[in-house]
C-alpha cells in the first residue's frame, strides 16, 4: 500500500494526516511503517472477506477502501484536527478504532438507502462506499461530503418513518417512491386540518365531499398553527429538525393546495367526471406543486 500525496490539503484525511506528522516530525519513519503496515493487514483481511486478496487489483481496491473508511472515522473521532489525528494513530489499535468507527457510520447512513440488498458489503450500500473508497494519491477526496449527503438523507427518512407511524393510517417506508418528508408532513397537515386530526388515509378525495371547508382554515396564520399543532406530537429535537428542512414556501403552498381541495370539491358535487376531476388535478398539479394532496386516482 503506497500512502503518497499530491496536495497536502486535497487527497484522503490518512494520507493527509500521515503527510502532517512527518512534516511537523510527530511521526518518525518507523511510526509511518508501523501504522502502513496496521492498514495493509486491514486490506488484506478486507479483501479476503469481500474480493480476492490473491488477485492484485483486488487487494489494491480493498486498500482504497481502507484509506477511505480510516479516512472518515478519523475525521470523526478527531475533528479533523492533524494533530489530533496523528496521536489517535500512534494508538496500538487507532488505525482499527477509525476503520471501525468510519465502517459503522456507513452502515448506519446505508439503513434506507436502495440497492442494499444486492451489496457486496452486506449493510453497506456499495456506491457509497465506492464514493468513501480513495486511492492514497487521490488529488481530491469527497468522502466526508458524501458521508454528509448520506447522513442528511438518512435522518429525513428517519423522520419521515415516524411522521408516517404517528400520522397515517398505513406506515409504509419506501426509499425509491418517498415523496420526501416534506410532503409526508403535508399530507399529513392537510389531512388533519379537514378531518379532524384524523390519521391520514388513502381517501381524502372522497371524504371531501362529505365535509364543509371552514374559511377559517384559508390563511397561512391558521395553516401555521395547524402544523405545529401536529409537529407538538413529536420529539422536541425532531420537531426541530423538520421545521429546520421545509422549504420557504410550505405554508404558502400548502394554501394554494386547500383552495385547490375547495374548486376540486365544487367540482365532485356537481357530479364532474372522474376524468375531468383528473385533468383538472393534473392541469394544477403541473403549474405549481400541490402538496400534500393524495396521488391517487379515483373512479
Amino acid at each position: 500500500m503506497q500512502l503518497a500525496l499530491r496536495d497536502n490539503n486535497q487527497g484522503p484525511y490518512f494520507s493527509r494526516v500521515l503527510e502532517y506528522g512527518r512534516t511537523e516530525e510527530l511521526l518518525t519513519d518507523e511510526h509511518v511503517a508501523q501504522i502502513k503496515s496496521k492498514a495493509i493487514l486491514m486490506s488484506l483481511k478486507l479483501a479476503d472477506k469481500f474480493y480476492n486478496k490473491h488477485k492484485m487489483h483486488l487487494l489494491e481496491h480493498a486498500a482504497h477502501d481502507v484509506i477511505g473508511v480510516v479516512s472518515l472515522g478519523l475525521v470523526a473521532l478527531t475533528g479533523e484536527e492533524p494533530a489530533g489525528s496523528v496521536a489517535l494513530l500512534q494508538t496500538p489499535d487507532g488505525v482499527l478504532k477509525c476503520f471501525q468507527k468510519g465502517w459503522n457510520m456507513l452502515t448506519i447512513v446505508s439503513k434506507h438507502m436502495h440497492g442494499n440488498e444486492n451489496s457486496l458489503y452486506g449493510d453497506i450500500n456499495q456506491l457509497l462506499l465506492e464514493k468513501i473508497s480513495t486511492p492514497p494519491d487521490s488529488e481530491i477526496w469527497l468522502g466526508w461530503q458524501d458521508y454528509q449527503t448520506a447522513l442528511k438523507d438518512h435522518h429525513n427518512q428517519e423522520a419521515t418513518k415516524v411522521l408516517l407511524e404517528t400520522f397515517y393510517a398505513k406506515v409504509e417506508l419506501d426509499p425509491l417512491f418517498s415523496l420526501g418528508l416534506e410532503s409526508v408532513l403535508a399530507e399529513a397537515v392537510l389531512y388533519r386540518i379537514m378531518f379532524d386530526d384524523a390519521r391520514v388515509r388513502e381517501d381524502m378525495k372522497k371524504r371531501l365531499r362529505k365535509i364543509e371547508l371552514n374559511e377559517k382554515w384559508f390563511s397561512i396564520d391558521a395553516i401555521t398553527i395547524h402544523t405545529e399543532r401536529a409537529l407538538s406530537h413529536l420529539p422536541a429535537t425532531l420537531a426541530d429538525t423538520i421545521r429546520e428542512d421545509l422549504g420557504k414556501h410550505f405554508y404558502q403552498e400548502l394554501l394554494r393546495t386547500l383552495k385547490f381541495a375547495k374548486k376540486y370539491r365544487e367540482l365532485a358535487l356537481d357530479d364532474a367526471s372522474p376524468e375531468k376531476l383528473e385533468r383538472y388535478e393534473q392541469k394544477h398539479g403541473l403549474q405549481s406543486v400541490l402538496l400534500g394532496w393524495q396521488d391517487t386516482i379515483e373512479f
